[in-house]
């Protein structure tokens, strides 16, 4: 099984970060610049698709992606810089895969609010925006979060829970072609899940150090599985972005 990780284009909070005027948006939407990265990594994508030499194991997909399964997370930001690829590579499945959201959830980022449980988009936002997207049938107009702020140890568990799912539903079988599946997440989510993958303490390092792994706006990181081993090919490719797009 072959996982590539895929942060969301720039949103008005990653746009907004430092300013000290700019009021965070619970579920904020992609900058104009977030809307070029998306279409450029879909351009990308379907360019190479197709594997294009299948001798051998091609570590930095300089021969394609062979992409076999595309998830997304249920925040806005996210499926938006999912859609784009799921056009240009059709028959995908494209399916929401609610776990795979920011640490946090959906909550409310004003100071004398702060925290208070937000909903979410309901069933009928993706509907319309997103009509091949396969939602949750649970999801319903009352929205996909509804719960309190999740805290950092609970993100841990269930980015634990993601991975253990992913393999189940995705590792290598016998007699069936290798999936490569795709998600479309976040960057704090990502340290959670290298944790879970790596089984390493919430961003410990050594000598007393605190650890993260940094994921521009529409990188591109591969985790690849295979035979009982997990190796990591790279983190945070961003070769098809052009210089003033590295956000």
């Amino acid at each position: 099984m072959q996982l590539y990780f895929i942060r969301h284009g720039q949103s008005t909070n990653n746009a907004g970060w430092g300013d000290p005027n700019y009021i965070e948006s619970s579920d904020p939407k992609l900058t104009e610049n977030g809307k070029e990265q998306i279409n450029l990594l879909a351009d990308f994508l379907n360019k190479n698709q197709v594997i294009k030499n299948h001798n051998g194991w091609d570590v930095h997909n300089r021969y394609g992606f062979g992409i076999t399964h595309i998830y997304t997370s249920l925040m806005e930001r996210a499926a938006h810089s999912a859609a784009p690829s799921v056009r240009k590579l059709p028959h995908i499945p494209f399916t929401a895969w609610i776990e795979i959201h920011e640490s946090g959830g959906i909550y409310d980022r004003n100071e004398k609010t702060k925290h208070a449980s937000l909903p979410g988009r309901p069933r009928s936002f993706f509907e319309t925006n997103f009509p091949e997207l396969t939602l949750p049938k649970g999801l319903n107009e009352s929205g996909w979060w509804n719960r309190p702020l999740e805290t950092e140890d609970e993100c841990q568990l269930r980015a634990q829970h993601v991975w253990t799912n992913l393999l189940s539903r995705h590792g290598d079988q016998d007699g069936r072609p290798e999936h490569s599946v795709a998600f479309v997440s976040h960057g704090g989510f990502f340290m959670h899940l290298m944790c879970a993958i790596l089984d390493l303490p919430w961003r410990s390092a050594s000598n007393g150090l605190t650890s993260w792994f940094l994921l521009n706006n529409c990188s591109i990181s591969r985790i690849s599985v295979r035979k009982g081993e997990v190796t990591i090919c790279y983190i945070n490719r961003t070769d098809h972005l052009p210089d003033h797009l590295i956000t």
